[in-house]
């Protein structure tokens, strides 16, 4: 299994795990990751918090959370959203576009030049152990975008692991579990790869928490016991 992880920063909305039945969580949600040019990453967010957020409202898409890394040579902005469905999307996206308002803000925008250089997308099923997510203020936390590659034929076999004992073993340890997904059949990492996302009170907490997690004797036992079943990582 292989791991990437970014510490990312709240800008414009917060986001938590509302509490709730898992499998009540049923919508299509897509991560979008904005690459600016130089020196633009403050007109892309610009952009975001006076136009785009309301209008991608009026389209019938949820703003779920919008971040910047900590660390963020490459000028990225990542944010998600939600949908009722794959059609929905399809929908919304489509009279978004055509939104004059759109059109007149992207081109006031774009007046010196683009402020998005690549933009990357996927759309994500939610895990049947994911929580209800929702938007909310929270104060000022640090969150954690962690993707996972599983081993061969093992997605399942991850997933189980979390179901059963990872998202328990991050509560008891101070981490804020807020969304957990898997790309959808078509997707970049289909089959293949977990998504989540966590909250902490800050990026020492973080560290705190997860030191504490790795050496806690109920993780070493979950670890080791889902790893003897799959026969690896």
């Amino acid at each position: 299994m292989t791991t990437k992880r970014v510490l990312i920063m709240a800008f414009v909305l917060g986001i938590a795990a509302a509490s709730g039945a898992a499998a009540q969580e049923k919508r299509v949600f897509e991560l979008r990751t904005y690459f600016s040019p130089p020196g633009r990453l403050d007109d892309l967010q610009a952009r975001f918090r006076d136009h785009t957020v309301k209008l991608f409202e009026k389209h019938g898409m949820t703003n779920i959370g919008y971040w910047v890394p900590i660390e963020n040579p490459d000028n990225r902005l990542v944010y998600v959203l939600a949908y009722p469905s794959r059609e929905a999307r399809e929908a919304s996206w489509k009279a978004f576009f055509a939104d004059p308002d759109w059109q007149d803000v992207r081109k006031k925008t774009e007046a010196n030049g683009p402020i998005v250089a690549k933009v990357e997308a996927v759309l994500l099923g939610p895990t049947d152990y994911s929580p209800e997510v929702k938007p909310a203020a929270a104060g000022e936390r640090v969150f954690e975008l962690r993707t996972y590659t599983a081993s061969a034929g093992n997605l399942e076999n991850l997933n189980a692991r979390f179901r059963n004992h990872t998202l328990k073993l991050f509560e008891k340890h101070g981490i804020t579990n807020v969304g957990y997904w898997n790309p959808l059949e078509g997707q970049p990492g289909a089959g293949e790869t977990l998504i989540y996302i966590l909250a902490h009170r800050s990026v020492e907490a973080a560290k705190a928490s997860f030191d504490a997690f790795r050496q806690d004797p109920d993780w070493l036992a979950a670890r080791k016991a889902s790893e003897e079943k799959a026969g690896g990582s």
